[in-house]
């Protein structure tokens, strides 16, 4: 069962960069690629817990801020130490110049 929740204005995330969203306790990453869509993860390093807000977006990668733990944005695939489990992705989708993820 889908539960779309909106996330955040398009505008909000500029190309290839990433925003923080909270809600009911979780902490979400969003992402905007440098071809215009949109992706979201778990927002949180599955290495050491660290906000990915705070990181370095480089083509599909997103890059830990604490350890330089790299991840692909658009499968989750942990691609660099020292993270080495996977994050969680979200379905998105983009109405009315809104960005929806499903966090079912």
């Amino acid at each position: 069962m889908s539960e779309w929740i909106d996330a955040c204005a398009v505008d909000d995330v500029e190309e290839e960069d990433l925003i923080r969203f909270d809600h009911e306790g979780r902490t979400f990453a969003i992402y905007r690629s440098h071809e215009n869509a949109f992706y979201a993860t778990d927002g949180l390093c599955t290495h050491e817990h660290v906000h990915l807000a705070d990181g370095l977006v480089m083509d599909h990668i997103i890059e830990c801020p604490k350890h330089n733990g790299r991840f692909d944005y658009r499968s989750g695939e942990a691609r660099g130490a020292p993270a080495c489990v996977k994050l969680k992705t979200y379905p998105v989708q983009v109405k009315s110049d809104r960005v929806l993820i499903d966090i079912a």
